[in-house]
């Protein structure tokens, strides 16, 4: 499968409602159609994970957060901007999402993905995709494909063929940072 055949096939899975297996531009991750609660709830039980604990997404440019969130904060645009290292960002006041990913103060994390496949498939998807770490719920993040649980690639409805060959991802979860709507802001990780 080529490259375009292999994003158009993940698309089409994540329109189905389906999981996906994949590469971010940190650690392979488990994603599916962030506007989809069911899709969602899909990858709780597939990650062991209480649904209460909120899910990140990926988005492929800045001006899709618009979308995602009432009126961000311009520190927003200044953090992607100048950070050296992918960076989630947790917004106050998500909406256009599925209501079961996002935290129970009614913020979500998105980060703007410049990893090759990722970002394509973001792209050609045209909306947000889940992206948390293809692991069960407490073990280690993957550091590569090879180390994906093998029932947790039997599990998802597709997993992606690009990138598996690679010796290793960053193998580093993005840095989180909370901006609050009152201008607040607090690092959840560096």
């Amino acid at each position: 499968m080529d490259y375009r055949e292999e994003i158009e096939k993940a698309c089409r899975v994540l329109h189905e409602g389906g999981t996906i297996l994949y590469p971010t531009d940190t650690i392979w991750g488990i994603g599916c159609d962030a506007t989809n609660p069911e899709a969602v709830a899909k990858v709780y039980r597939l990650k062991h994970r209480d649904d209460h604990k909120a899910l990140s997404v990926l988005v492929d440019s800045t001006a899709k957060i618009d979308f995602y969130v009432d009126t961000p904060s311009d520190l927003a645009w200044d953090l992607i901007e100048m950070s050296t290292r992918p960076l989630t960002i947790i917004y106050d006041r998500a909406r256009n999402l599925a209501p079961n990913l996002l935290a129970e103060d009614g913020s979500v994390g998105i980060r703007v993905t410049n990893e090759r496949f990722s970002r394509d498939l973001c792209r050609h998807f045209r909306k947000a995709i889940v992206s948390t770490s293809a692991n069960i719920s407490g073990a280690p993040s993957p550091r590569s494909f090879r180390d994906i649980d093998p029932e947790l690639i039997k599990a998802v409805d597709h997993v992606v063929l690009y990138g598996q060959d690679l010796a290793e991802s960053t193998g580093r979860a993005s840095s989180i940072v909370k901006l609050f709507h009152d201008g607040q802001v607090q690092i959840i990780r560096e």
